[in-house]
């Protein structure tokens, strides 16, 4: 009976290691036991686990050793933030836009570059007149080229008419009559201008520089009005 019990409380000690066990028993035959804790008396041991013992004579334990400590969880890794970039929103290819990102890109009035663009295209971006200027701004090839754009492109389009307004804004600011000359010579021409010294005496360029500045105009004072006083 009493094999019985130790075989039994063996069992038990065994299968509780090692998440119960407080200490090992290490018996003489080589064997590990994990236990709660122990008591000696009288040459005899007893080795406590679950609420349960087992009594065996002190000769047949070795020694005794404390528990290590358990090894610590692995940490989690910290969560990899997951950006997720927003694709741009694709470039608009309305008129006005395009026309009021040239003019800033090239620091001049939004309300002067929409006149011009009205005034040469009616805002169709491919618009192609019979002498063979191209989109918004109704760039020749050969000035196109020379500006670096491509005349089909209207964001491209818009953009070079913008550049070559404030090139020839510069050439004119010396002049009195520095926008006149420069809508005169976007028209026309500068060699038109230069032959002339001024206005070339062509009826569409004069008509043309009318209309921009008119349009120019109406577009300041409707700007104005809209801003509150």
């Amino acid at each position: 009976m009493l094999r019985i019990l130790h075989i039994i409380g063996l069992a038990a000690l065994v299968a509780a290691w090692p998440a119960l066990a407080a200490e090992f028993a290490v018996l003489r035959t080589g064997a590990t036991l994990a236990v709660d804790r122990h008591e000696s008396a009288g040459g005899k041991l007893r080795l406590y686990s679950d609420g349960g013992f087992v009594e065996m004579t002190e000769e047949l334990v070795d020694h005794f050793e404390a528990r290590p400590d358990p090894p610590a969880a692995p940490k989690a890794p910290e969560p990899v933030p997951v950006v997720i970039e927003q694709p741009a929103p694709p470039p608009s290819n309305d008129p006005h836009a395009l026309a009021e990102s040239a003019a800033r890109k090239f620091g001049l009035p939004e309300e002067f570059v929409r006149s011009v663009m009205k005034a040469e295209s009616g805002f169709q971006p491919h618009a192609v007149s019979p002498k063979g200027a191209m989109g918004l701004m109704q760039l020749m090839p050969d000035t196109a080229r020379e500006l670096g754009v491509d005349p089909a492109n209207p964001r491209e389009n818009a953009e070079g008419g913008a550049k070559y307004l404030r090139e020839l804004l510069a050439k004119y600011e010396n002049e009195p009559d520095q926008v006149v000359l420069a809508l005169a010579a976007y028209n026309a021409g500068p060699a038109a201008v230069e032959r002339y010294h001024g206005v070339p005496p062509y009826d569409e360029t004069r008509a043309y520089i009318v209309r921009v500045l008119r349009d120019w105009e109406r577009q300041r004072n409707a700007t104005a009005r809209a801003i509150p006083q």
